[in-house]
Order: structure tokens, then sequence, then C-alpha cells
């Protein structure tokens, strides 16, 4: 079966040598190489499942080949743009390069009613009173007799503390090298903190289409 990706890898190529800086940046960071020894950076090929490159060094002027994979794999051309615009942004931000984009809203996604009604359903297991025969606690009773157990509940509490503070804690360096206003960068800690990990990673994927964003008016 033909490689859509790989059939145009010509054009992309010599499209490519038209952004030698991006090339270089891949090369340091998905070639794990020392930054500020390469010099220029080619593309040689590219496929449905990764690129391959050479890149020249200040000790070293003959060039190397490295190869750099697509994970996961490109399902088509279609998918070449964004993806190597998605990688320029992550290399950018592991190199310290490239301009830092700012958030300055708060979005609540609706990926947070999952941890919503779990915790709502802990929170239910927990504090629901044993000895009241009323049939909205019978639910309840049945959880803490068969699934939620006390020391169960004890440990998963535990591990939402735990587990969340550390996210939340995450969330406050995001909101300071993001330069968030006050109001902003407390909703986000405090929204991480208690809904963790949905709104943590919607979070990253704003401040990652505000990097490609960034990249593509550079562009």
């Amino acid at each position: 079966m033909s490689d859509p990706v790989k059939d145009k890898s010509g054009f992309l190529c010599m499209y490519m040598s038209g952004h030698p800086d991006t090339l270089v940046s891949y090369a340091k960071h998905f070639g794990k190489l020392k930054a500020r020894d390469v010099v220029s950076a080619k593309m040689v090929s590219i496929d449905s499942k990764g690129m391959d490159l050479t890149y020249v060094t200040k000790s070293n002027p003959n060039p190397q080949p490295i190869r750099v994979t697509f994970d996961p794999p490109l399902a088509g051309y279609d998918e070449v743009k964004p993806r190597l615009l998605a990688m320029k942004a992550d290399a950018d931000e592991s190199l310290g390069e490239g301009k830092i984009p700012q958030i300055t809203t708060f979005e609540l996604p609706s990926a947070v009613l999952s941890t919503g009604i779990a915790l709502m359903v802990l929170i239910y297991c927990t504090y629901a009173p044993l000895d009241d025969p009323a049939p909205v606690w019978e639910l309840a009773r049945w959880l803490r007799a068969t699934i939620a157990q006390p020391l169960i509940i004890k440990i998963s509490w535990g591990v939402v503390f735990i587990v969340h503070s550390l996210e939340g804690f995450y969330t406050s360096r995001l909101a300071r090298k993001h330069q968030m206003p006050p109001a902003v960068a407390a909703s986000y800690i405090g929204g991480v903190t208690l809904f963790g990990y949905p709104l943590l990673m919607h979070l990253r994927r704003r401040i990652q289409n505000a990097r490609i964003d960034a990249i593509m008016k550079g562009n």
C-alpha cells in the first residue's frame, strides 16, 4: 500500500528547506543532541512513520544522519502540517526557545463532568448515614458493603488529595510561566486541584495551540 506522506517526500523536504531553524530544533530536541553544537540540519526524507534528517555540528562539518519517529504515525498527508507544527512547539518549549504564549482567559471543559461525578459518588459513599433507613441512602449502604468499603474510601481520598494537589502545584507553575492574570490563575489552580486531570489536559492543549498559533504567525 502506498504511503501518502512518502509519496510527497520530495516536495516536503524542499518546503522544509525554507525553515532551517525548525529543522535544527527537531535535531536538537528529538535527536537529544547538545543544543549549542548543532549549527544546521536538513530533511532528507519523510514518511508516515517519521522523518530522516542530517545535521552538522561545530566540531564535525560532515552531515550525520538521524531518524525522528512520529508517535503515533501519521494517518495521512493532511496530518503532516499540524504534526510538524506541534513538534516544533514541543521542541521550542524543551529548548527554551520561542515566545511563551500568555493565557488570559479561563475555560471549563465538559470533560470535568467525569471527575465531578466521581467525586460526588465518593462524597455520597463517605458521608451517607448508614443508620438512616431512607431509600436515598440505600445505594450508599450497598456500595460500602460491597465495593467502597471504609478502607477503600480512605485510600481513595488519599489518592485524590495527593494527585490533585500535585496537579494543582504544577498548574501554579504553568500560571506563572504563561503570565495568567490573578483571577485566571486562581481559577485554573483551584479548578485543577478540584477536578484534576481533565482540566489540566485541557489547559495544556490550549497552551499547545497558542504556541502553534505563534509559530504560524511567525511564519
